[in-house]
């Protein structure tokens, strides 16, 4: 199996079964999605990154846990570009600014490259283990307490980068 390795190391860190079914849906459409773009993109780097990108549930369920997962992943020896896939994984992103707010470390976590934003638009796609589609995505973002404007039009320009790359 292509992805035991990864799937080992989730359960040994203590992702919960749940998780470790919503991160393999995740990384279904995110590979769907890969295949679909008109852009170069690496698919194993997408894999591994949707692979890991729910690793810090091991430890929190909370916003956090994009923050938690790239420092178990770094401490691992994780390649650098998946861990800023985990770390930017959370909604379209959250700017330096959104951050402090959150109290998370004073940093961008808005994704940057062709993978770190297909695994951060399928990770919004999948509610627990199911697909969903953008309407449905768009109206569960819309419905996240305390989020802001900014971050619904982010998500908006992520669906819409990416549909682009499409045709």
């Amino acid at each position: 199996m292509e992805d035991k390795k990864e799937i080992e190391i989730l359960k040994r860190v203590g992702c919960p079964d749940r998780v470790i079914e919503h991160i393999l849906a995740v990384k279904g459409v995110a590979l769907r999605i890969a295949d679909e773009v008109r852009i170069p993109v690496d698919r194993e780097l997408i894999r591994m990154g949707a692979l890991l990108h729910d690793i810090g549930r091991a430890r929190t369920h909370g916003i956090e846990h994009a923050v938690i997962g790239a420092e178990m992943a770094r401490d691992m020896g994780v390649d650098e570009r998946i861990v800023r896939i985990i770390e930017r994984h959370i909604g379209a992103g959250i700017t330096a600014d959104e951050a402090r707010a959150l109290g998370l470390p004073d940093k961008d976590y808005v994704p940057q490259t062709p993978e770190e934003k297909i695994v951060a638009y399928a990770d919004n796609l999948i509610k627990g283990n199911r697909e969903t589609g953008f309407d449905e995505a768009l109206e569960e973002f819309r419905s996240i307490p305390g989020i802001g404007k900014p971050a619904i039009e982010r998500f908006i320009r992520l669906h819409e980068e990416i549909e682009k790359w499409k045709k």
